[in-house]
């Protein structure tokens, strides 16, 4: 890891709650995800399994959690499987965790290998009623292998047919939808290193750069203050391209009097930042340019007005929805006609903005949620409103991450340049 130690107590913390939400006499087992082939003799990188990271904090492959808290024996109440170290595998791939490493990490006392593993298992089984197993329930996720987590849950329910199963991620789902004040201050160090990417790039940008020349500027500032790297792909789309929601070729050259829409975060200690500016190539919006940014602005500025605890992410893209309406209205792209016979499954905005406007953020970049439960204090979203004019070639948006409070949120990239002022002055500085 790049990143400096996490507290083991934001994991133990983690673990408490969700240890709190299970049933009497319940053993609940998570497992790490696995690590995929790419081509010959070549792996692609490890990604843990969100969950597994969220309760422990270990980033290692073939590593397991067993959580059963009404278990007699105090050592069994939460144990960290790890995979044994092997002289021959650390000396190709590197240190693997020793008992003493995996404790400090996650704060869990008891520490297995996994080969012990099956040796004790049964006896810890069958003083359990029920069964948590984990998996994949993200709304968007599309599972087509069998991953380790579905394998598992075959090969419990073949050799342990008379227990009572049930879901863990409705319990993790539930739970890392609201963040504890360890958990934002670690998201808060990501977003403070994509500020730092941010205005580095202001000072380079300008006609003639390639956008992947943006994107090496980004990447030497998130790893030089320790992030592990992006929190996903960056996109940065000049012109046209700004259209393309998930632009990634990041090949062309950036022309003078066009936009580039850059969507970028860092990702450390496991967690994600997650913002998108658009800014003038040249250094100065035009006239146009002014009227579309300052309208995506008027309609982020609006989102953050409602986005509080006690909506749902259902009732809240409705009423941004109506506000887009009246915006595009004033900016001449809708007419009230248009609005008047809209097809409300495919309203009239939606031409010029196609994709949602908030979702949680923290250990996934797109975390995980129920759309349908009110929001709660604790939460952590983007607010990321769109403007994408095909007739223009044009692309604008704009976001930030906020923390929900009890009394509305908090915009946590606040010191990030925004307005049309704030960017201008930063790109004629360079």
């Amino acid at each position: 890891m790049k990143h400096l130690p996490l507290p083991s107590a934001l994991f133990t913390e983690n673990r408490r709650r969700f240890v709190k939400e299970m049933k009497p006499d319940s053993i609940a087992i998570f497992n790490s995800n696995d690590e995929m082939p790419a081509n010959a003799d070549a792996t692609l990188g490890f990604v843990q399994n969100s969950d597994l990271y969220w309760l422990t904090g270990i980033q290692q492959e073939d590593t397991m959690l067993l959580l059963f808290p009404d278990h007699p024996d105090p050592a069994w109440k939460e144990v960290l499987v790890l995979v044994r170290p092997s002289e021959l595998k650390e000396k190709w791939i590197g240190h693997r965790l020793s008992v003493e490493q995996g404790q400090a990490i996650s704060g869990i006392k008891s520490v297995i290998w996994l080969d012990e593993l099956d040796s004790y298992l049964p006896g810890i089984i069958h003083i359990a009623e029920n069964i948590y197993l984990n998996s994949n329930e993200h709304d968007k996720g599309v599972v087509g292998v069998p991953t380790r987590d579905y394998r598992f849950i075959a090969q419990m329910k073949a050799r342990y047919p008379l227990h009572q199963y049930l879901r863990a991620a409705a319990i993790t789902r539930s739970l890392r939808m609201v963040k504890t004040t360890q958990e934002v201050t670690v998201i808060q160090k990501a977003i403070d290193i994509t500020d730092k990417a941010f205005k580095r790039i202001l000072g380079f940008i300008q006609p003639g750069v390639f956008e992947f020349e943006i994107e090496a500027e980004i990447l030497h500032e998130f790893i030089s203050n320790r992030a592990s790297g992006e929190a996903y792909p960056s996109i940065l789309a000049s012109g046209d391209r700004a259209r393309i929601l998930h632009y990634i070729d990041n090949n062309q050259k950036c022309e003078a009097g066009e936009l580039i829409l850059m969507d970028f975060g860092a990702r450390y200690g496991g967690y994600n930042a997650d913002l998108t500016r658009t800014v003038p190539i040249s250094g100065v919006f035009s006239k146009r340019q002014k009227m579309l940014y300052n309208g995506c602005l008027e309609l982020h500025k609006y989102c953050a007005s409602i986005l509080k605890p006690g909506i749902t992410l259902d009732k809240y893209h409705e009423k941004v929805g109506e506000q887009a309406t009246k915006i595009f209205i004033k900016l001449g792209l809708l007419t009230k006609a248009d609005v008047k016979n809209e097809d409300p499954k495919n309203r009239a905005y939606r031409k010029y903005l196609y994709h949602g406007i908030s979702h949680h953020l923290g250990v996934d970049v797109h975390d995980v949620h129920d759309k349908y439960v009110p929001l709660k204090a604790g939460a952590v979203l983007t607010i990321e409103p769109g403007i994408y004019i095909a007739e223009e070639k044009t692309g604008i948006r704009i976001e930030n991450n906020y923390l929900l409070t009890r009394s509305g949120n908090k915009d946590l990239m606040k010191n990030i340049p925004i307005t049309i002022e704030e960017i201008e002055k930063y790109m004629k500085s360079r």
